[in-house]
């Protein structure tokens, strides 16, 4: 390891010369209270900044007991990250590019002496930009290294790495009682959040949704609660009540395992609720509103994905017979309608072991989830190859405990299979269960089996170069993955997880022989055994990454194009 005298002394030598010496800094520093780790210079002052990592020793500064269980140092790396958010933004020296992520403190070409660091939202991610241990607290960043056009600027530098970034990481790890105090509080509802997930067992419950919750959002674009809301209340027949570690008694609605139908008239609430369930699988930050609402973390959300590829996937739970004689037994299409994609989508979400399907009418293709009776006398099921989900639904629960939450806003027939009704009106919540009762009529029903789902064995390929697109898709090689209808990715940093994993498993796992299901799982076992660091490049250069689970991991499989 080398000194910062060392580092000065280099930053001499290259002063004023071509921006491709600046190489020459890659390497480990001694700061005295921490390591400056110089992992990736960038080789232009307009390329993506260089990638940097403060690790501060961590002398009993955060107490052992803050993460030794996963749920805590999850939370206390994601508090930490924000704090550095903070920091940054509270440095009078730096321009503010962004209101959320980028800073610039010194002059020059490009992206002269930005700097930045993994982005935040409502949710709590495990995250690559903030780790914790007993020994050390590490925190990754972008530099842009600065240039006057292509030319090193190395008195510019020295004031980020000798100035700034101590500065930064005294204010964001040495803990002061201020920040103490927020660290208690943050342990407090992790341990909170934690316990509920764990009650959802105990309780054979598949969601809870506590009163005083607030879940409309500010706007369409933000994840911001909005301000004089409608709170959630449980309805009397569904409320429990919780006696948590730290904010004891809490009432509210437990949703039970079975069916769920939603409804209610036209923005009345029905997709508020489903999409809060949605992002229920994580764990939410105090004052969001949404943090007692949790979800089992199996939950899958389902919708018809028009033009997307399929491989060798047993669909003939839904669909056979097809008149061009395929076998949807092994269905494969690179241009899916509506209803084999949602019959795909709802296959690898039952192969991914996901206990618990969640559905918006409005995102689903009408002959996936339903048939007319009318239709059924005019068109016979001998001449229909679409056998619609609400055949299934029982069968998905009674035989292979699959449960789901449904919005039905137009359907009726889903009354008839629903364990559990709930009418949202003006965003008030009725438990209206016995009334449907009353109007339900009989319908067919056709039992389900668990079977091979997929059977698509991937090629190995190795993969050059990886690229995020927001959170809409990315890029390996020329190869796109569209991932836009993947709705509880919730961070462009789960795309650079998923774009990192994508490149461990085709160009270290695949074999040709395993499937893609054999893949995703074996990615996922070696992501909670030794986390994602374990996949990520040392340039990390589609951004820091965040945990995923193995249902994205094999959606984002499944997509990729041959």
């Amino acid at each position: 390891m080398k000194t910062q005298q060392e580092l000065k002394a280099q930053l001499r030598q290259i002063d004023r010369k071509g921006y491709k010496a600046y190489k020459i800094l890659e390497g480990e520093y001694d700061f005295g209270t921490y390591r400056l780790c110089i992992d990736h210079v960038q080789g232009d002052p307009f390329a993506t900044p260089s990638r940097v990592r403060i690790v501060y020793r961590n002398r009993g500064n955060i107490n052992s007991q803050y993460f030794e269980e996963k749920h805590r140092r999850i939370a206390v790396e994601d508090y930490l990250l924000r704090r550095l958010h903070q920091n940054l933004k509270g440095d009078k020296n730096m321009k503010h590019l962004n209101n959320k992520t980028e800073y610039r403190q010194a002059k020059g070409s490009g992206k002269s002496g930005l700097v930045t660091t993994c982005r935040t939202g409502q949710e709590i991610l495990e995250r690559t930009a903030m780790r914790i241990t007993e020994n050390m607290i590490e925190a990754r960043i972008e530099v842009g290294f600065p240039a006057f056009g292509r030319t090193i600027a190395a008195e510019e530098l020295s004031q980020i790495l000798f100035f700034q970034l101590p500065d930064l990481a005294e204010k964001t790890f040495h803990i002061q009682p201020k920040m103490q105090k927020e660290l208690d509080e943050t342990i407090k509802l992790a341990d909170d959040q934690q316990y509920i997930r764990e009650e959802l067992t105990r309780r054979n419950l598949v969601a809870f949704v506590a009163d005083g919750s607030i879940l409309p959002r500010e706007s369409g674009v933000s994840q911001r609660p909005m301000k004089n809301a409608v709170v959630f209340k449980s309805p009397d027949s569904l409320s429990i009540v919780l006696e948590l570690p730290h904010h004891k008694k809490m009432r509210g609605m437990g949703i039970p395992a079975g069916i769920t139908v939603i409804v209610g008239g036209g923005f009345h609430g029905k997709s508020t609720l489903l999409k809060a369930l949605e992002r229920g699988i994580y764990n939410h930050i105090a004052g969001d509103g949404r943090e007692f609402v949790i979800t089992d973390e199996s939950a899958f959300k389902l919708r018809a994905e028009e033009q997307r590829c399929i491989h060798e996937t047993d669909i003939s739970m839904f669909i056979s017979n097809l008149p061009i004689h395929s076998d949807t037994t092994r269905f494969s299409t690179e241009n899916a309608s509506g209803s084999t994609s949602q019959a795909a989508n709802t296959i690898e979400a039952l192969a991914a072991d996901s206990k618990v399907l969640l559905i918006d009418e409005d995102t689903s293709a009408t002959n996936f989830m339903i048939r007319d009776g009318r239709m059924a006398q005019l068109v016979s099921d001998e001449k229909e190859p679409i056998t619609p989900f609400i055949r299934k639904i029982r069968s998905l629960y009674c035989e292979l405990g699959i449960s789901t939450i449904l919005v039905a806003g137009s359907s009726g027939d889903y009354l008839s299979v629903a364990d559990t009704v709930l009418q949202m009106d003006c965003y008030e919540t009725k438990d209206v269960t016995e009334h449907a009762k009353q109007l339900t009529i009989p319908l067919i029903e056709e039992k389900v089996k668990k079977t091979t789902w997929l059977k698509w064995s991937v090629h190995t390929k190795k993969i050059e170069k990886v690229r995020v697109h927001g959170c809409d898709s990315l890029l390996l090689d020329k190869n796109e993955i569209d991932l836009r209808y993947l709705e509880q990715i919730v961070d462009e940093s789960q795309i650079a997880a998923l774009a990192y994993i994508m490149q461990y498993i085709l160009g270290q796992l695949a074999d040709g022989k395993k499937t893609a299901l054999y893949l995703a799982e074996e990615a996922a076992h070696k992501l909670e055994k030794e986390g994602i660091l374990s996949m990520t490049p040392k340039n990390y250069g589609a951004g820091a990454a965040s945990a995923v689970r193995k249902q994205e991991i094999l959606a984002c499989l499944t997509r990729y194009r041959l």
